[in-house]
C-alpha cells in the first residue's frame, strides 16, 4: 500500500487512495510534469513476484492504451518504478452508474437509453480493436460531473484474437453471460449480454437474477427465464423491452451479433418507442415439419421416460463443442430419435381408430360401473370411504383426461423418486448436481413444482444434492472493512466484525491504515461451509490514546466515511432529508479536526434525499426526530428571514429549539461559492444541539450578492454551526458548498 506523499517515477505524487480491485489498488495522484490530477493503478504487492500476474497486468495496460474514445477512460502512461507496476489513467470526477441507480431508484426511459448508447459506443470502439471488456456492469460505468458517460476498468479485458478460453472468468456474476459462468469462450456478445442486464437494471431499479450465493445466481443465468422488465416498469416502451430481451438471450446466436446493431436499435427506439423493429431470432427458423406416425406416437407414449445408469454415464461422457451454449436448455432426446437407420412400419388409420374406440369404451365402462355401484350401495358412504372414492374418481378422471399430478420429490432418494413417478404415470430425469441443505444424494429441487397437473408420461427433471456448499475464504488484504464484509456475506458467511489497533513499523506508522482489513479468521484460502461464522478484524490504525484527531467526512459517501472513521469504535448513523445525494454525509459530531476519544461514540448524519427542501418562504420548520422506539418531536425554528424547510432527522428526541432570538450571534462574510451561476439561493444552518442536528433556514429562494454579510442568531450555548449553500437549477436546489461559522454570546 502506497503512502500519501510518495512519488512514483519522479512524477506522480500520491494524494490518496480511491479504491481497490482484485489485482490492483487505485490512487489519486498529481502529475507534476503536466500539472494535473490523474488516477494511478498499482499492482498489489502480493502479485509483484508473480510473473503471470505481471504479464496480465502489462497486457491490460497495452490493450487499454490503444483505446482512445470519449466514452472510455483513457490510459496515459504505464511503467515500473522499483518493482511498483503502475498504469496512469484519466481521473474522472463523478459517480458510478450503480450509485446513480441507487440514488434514483430507476432511471427515466430517455436517460437510460442515452446512457446505454454512450456505453455501447465505448464498447464498440473496444471491440473494433479486438478487445472484449468481459466485466460490463454499472460499477464500471462512470457518469462525470459534466454528464458524460465513460466505461472504465478493462482489468480483465483480453484481446479477442488470443482465443482464450478461461474457466476463471472474473466478471461480476449478476451481470455475467451464461457462457462466462459456464467457463466458456467470451467474445463481443458476452459484453452485449452484460449491457442488456445493465440496461434492465437502469429501467427497473433491480437486477433480473439474484440469490443468496454466487452459485445460485449463476445457475439462474443458465437456466431461468428473466421476468420481463415491463412487469416492474409498466410504461416501458415495447421496442426498448425487445432490445433488452434480445441482448440477454441465453444463446449467443440469438443475441445481437455486433454492438453497432445495438446502437442502431437504441437510437431507433428513441424515435419510435412502440415500434416493432427488433427481430428476435428463433432457435431454428429452417426446421422442417415431420409427421410422426401412429406407431411412433404410441411408442413415445408408452415408453417410460426414465434414464438408466448406462444412459447417464453415456450423457456424462458425451463430448460437447465449446461453442454450444444451448446445452443447458436442451431437453433429453429419446433414444428412438437417434435411430436414424431403423425403418418404421406404417399402419393404416383403421388400426388407430380401433385402438381409440377400445380406450373410449373402457373409460365409459369404468365410469358406468362406479356410478351404478354407488347407486346400489356397493361402495361405502362414510367419510373415509367418500374420501377414498373421491381420490379414485379424481385419478380416473385424470387418467381419462391424460393428465398426471407431479409428486413432491425434494428430500427423496433417486430410487424413491422413480417409484413415485411411476405410480403417477410420469418419468424422471436427473438434470444435475448442486450444493444444498439436503443430505448428500437426496433430491434438492425439481423443475416442475409438486402438485402441478401435467400430461401423463411427462418427464420431471430434478437436481441431486452434493451436500452443504463449501466456500473458500478470499484474500482480503488491502481492502476496506466495508468491502471485505460485503464480500464475505455475498459468499453466504456470517461475519463478526471487530476493531483492533494496528501494529506499527520502525517509523511508528500503522502497518494497516484505519478502516482496512487487519485480519480474518479462518485465514484466507481456508475452505469452510457456507453460513459458517467468520471473524473480520478491521484496523484502528495507531493508538494515540484519548486525543485523536477527528477526520472530515462531510461530503463523503457513508461507506467512505465509515472507512475514514475506522479509528473510532462506535459510529452512530442518523438520517436527515436533504437535497444531497442519498447516502452522502451532511454533518458530523465532533467537528472535523477536533480532538476526541476514539473509544467514545461519534455521530454522522446521512442524507436520505427523499424530500426536497420547501420553497415556501413563510412556512415554519417542521422537524421530526425518530429513534428505535419511534419517538418523535416537532420543533419550530424561525430565522431573520422567516423562511424554513421541511426536514426529517433520525436522532434521539429533544425539545431544544434553535431560537433566532437567543443571545448567541454570528456575523461572518460568505465568499462567492465555486460554480455559482447567479441563481436563487438557499442557506440552511445546521447546529448540534444536545447531541442532535437541528436545522433552520436562513434564506430561501432569494437572489443575493457575494461577498454576503451573514448576521444571524443561533441556538443557546452552541458556539459553532455549518451553513449549507444551495443554488436553484432547473427547478431544483443543488448544493454548491458549505461554510463553518462561529457563534458568540452577545454582550
Amino acid at each position: 500500500m502506497l503512502k500519501t506523499g510518495m512519488i512514483i517515477a519522479e512524477r506522480y505524487e500520491i494524494v490518496g487512495k480511491i479504491g481497490t480491485g482484485g489485482m490492483a489498488d487505485v490512487y489519486k495522484a498529481m502529475d507534476h510534469k503536466l500539472n494535473r490530477f490523474v488516477a494511478v493503478k498499482v499492482l498489489k504487492p502480493e502479485f509483484r513476484e508473480d510473473t503471470t500476474f505481471i504479464k496480465k497486468f502489462r497486457s491490460e495496460a497495452q490493450a487499454a492504451a490503444g483505446l482512445t474514445h470519449p466514452n472510455i477512460v483513457n490510459v496515459f502512461d504505464v511503467g515500473d518504478d522499483g518493482g511498483v507496476y503502475y498504469i496512469v489513467m484519466e481521473l474522472i470526477e463523478g459517480i458510478t452508474l450503480k450509485e446513480y441507480i441507487s440514488k434514483k431508484g430507476k432511471l427515466s426511459i430517455k436517460e437510460a437509453t442515452s446512457i446505454a448508447i454512450q456505453v455501447s459506443m465505448g464498447l464498440e470502439a473496444a471491440h473494433s480493436h479486438g478487445i472484449v471488456h468481459r466485466d460490463v456492469k454499472p460499477q464500471n460505468i462512470i457518469i462525470s460531473t459534466d454528464g458524460k458517460v465513460k466505461v472504465t476498468d478493462f482489468g480483465i479485458a483480453r484481446a479477442a484474437s488470443s482465443n482464450t478460453i478461461s474457466s476463471n472468468v472474473m466478471g461480476s456474476v449478476h451481470y455475467s453471460s451464461p457462457e462466462q459462468v459456464r467457463g466458456g469462450y467470451s467474445d463481443e456478445k458476452s459484453d452485449i449480454y452484460s449491457l442488456g442486464i445493465t440496461l434492465y437494471e437502469m429501467v427497473t431499479g433491480r437486477v433480473p437474477f439474484d440469490g443468496d450465493t454466487t452459485v445460485a445466481i449463476a445457475i439462474k443465468h443458465l437456466q431461468e427465464e428473466m421476468v420481463p422488465p415491463s412487469v416492474y416498469t409498466p410504461d416501458l416502451p415495447y421496442s426498448l423491452e425487445q432490445i433488452i430481451l434480445k441482448c440477454t438471450q441465453k444463446s449467443v446466436d440469438r443475441r445481437y451479433s455486433r454492438m453497432e446493431d445495438v446502437i442502431a436499435d437504441l437510437k431507433h427506439s428513441l424515435i419510435d418507442p412502440q415500434g416493432d423493429f427488433v427481430r428476435l431470432t428463433t432457435v431454428d427458423n429452417d426446421a422442417k415439419t415431420v409427421v410422426i406416425s401412429e406407431e411412433e406416437l404410441g411408442e413415445i407414449k408408452h415408453t417410460p421416460k426414465q434414464i438408466t445408469k448406462p444412459e447417464i454415464t453415456a450423457l456424462e461422457e458425451e463430448k460437447y463443442d465449446d461453442n454450444d451454449y444451448d446445452d443447458a436448455e436442451e431437453e433429453y432426446r429419446p433414444r428412438s430419435e437417434h435411430r436414424s437407420g431403423k425403418k418404421k412400419k406404417h399402419h393404416g388409420s383403421g388400426r388407430g381408430l380401433t385402438i381409440a374406440a377400445l380406450i373410449g369404451g373402457a373409460v365409459l365402462l369404468i365410469v358406468l360401473v362406479v356410478v351404478l355401484g354407488r347407486a346400489a350401495g356397493l361402495f361405502g358412504t362414510g367419510s373415509s370411504g367418500a374420501a377414498d372414492s373421491s381420490k379414485a374418481e379424481a385419478k380416473q378422471e385424470s387418467a381419462a383426461d391424460g393428465l398426471a399430478t407431479v409428486p413432491d420429490l425434494v428430500g427423496k432418494t433417486e430410487e424413491e423418486a422413480k417409484t413415485l413417478a411411476n405410480d403417477a404415470h410420469l418419468g424422471v430425469q436427473m438434470a444435475g448436481e448442486e450444493a444444498s441443505d439436503q443430505e448428500k444424494g437426496r433430491i434438492s429441487r425439481q423443475e416442475t413444482a409438486a402438485g402441478t397437473q401435467v400430461e401423463a408420461n411427462t418427464t420431471v427433471k430434478y437436481w441431486v444434492s452434493t451436500g452443504t456448499a463449501q466456500v473458500t475464504i478470499p484474500d482480503l488484504d488491502g481492502r476496506t472493512g466495508i468491502d471485505a464484509q460485503q464480500t464475505l456475506e455475498d459468499l453466504g458467511l456470517q461475519v463478526n466484525v471487530q476493531k483492533e489497533y494496528s501494529d506499527t513499523d520502525d517509523n511508528g506508522y500503522a502497518l494497516v491504515d484505519p478502516g482496512y482489513v487487519y485480519n480474518v479468521e479462518p485465514a484466507a484460502g481456508t475452505s469452510v461451509q457456507a453460513s459458517s461464522s467468520v471473524t473480520l478484524t478491521v484496523s484502528r490504525g495507531v493508538d494515540y490514546g484519548d486525543n485523536a484527531e477527528v477526520p472530515s467526512v462531510v461530503g463523503m459517501t457513508k461507506d467512505d466515511a465509515l472507512t475514514t472513521l475506522g479509528k473510532f469504535i462506535d459510529i452512530q448513523i442518523t438520517e436527515q432529508q436533504s437535497t444531497e445525494a442519498v447516502g452522502t454525509v451532511i454533518a458530523q459530531d465532533p467537528e472535523a479536526y477536533a480532538a476526541a476519544d476514539p473509544d467514545q461514540p461519534i455521530s454522522i448524519t446521512i442524507s436520505s434525499g427523499d424530500k426536497a427542501p420547501s420553497t415556501d418562504s413563510t412556512a415554519s420548520t417542521d422537524s421530526t426526530a425518530s429513534t428505535d422506539s419511534t419517538a418523535s418531536t416537532d420543533s419550530t425554528a424561525s430565522t431573520d428571514s422567516t423562511a424554513s424547510a421541511d426536514s426529517t432527522v433520525s436522532t434521539t428526541t429533544s425539545t431544544a429549539d434553535v431560537n433566532a432570538n437567543t443571545g448567541w450571534k454570528c456575523t461572518q462574510t460568505l465568499d462567492t461559492p465555486s460554480g455559482y451561476n447567479g441563481g436563487a439561493i438557499r442557506l440552511e444552518l445546521i447546529q448540534d444541539v444536545n447531541g442532535e442536528p437541528k436545522a433552520s433556514t436562513i434564506i430561501d429562494g432569494q437572489n443575493i450578492s457575494f461577498p454576503y454579510q451573514l448576521d444571524i442568531s443561533g441556538a443557546e450555548g452552541v458556539t459553532s454551526g455549518t451553513i449549507y449553500l444551495y443554488e436553484e437549477m432547473d427547478g431544483d436546489y443543488q448544493q454548491l458548498g458549505t461554510y463553518t461559522v462561529a457563534f458568540k454570546k452577545a454582550e
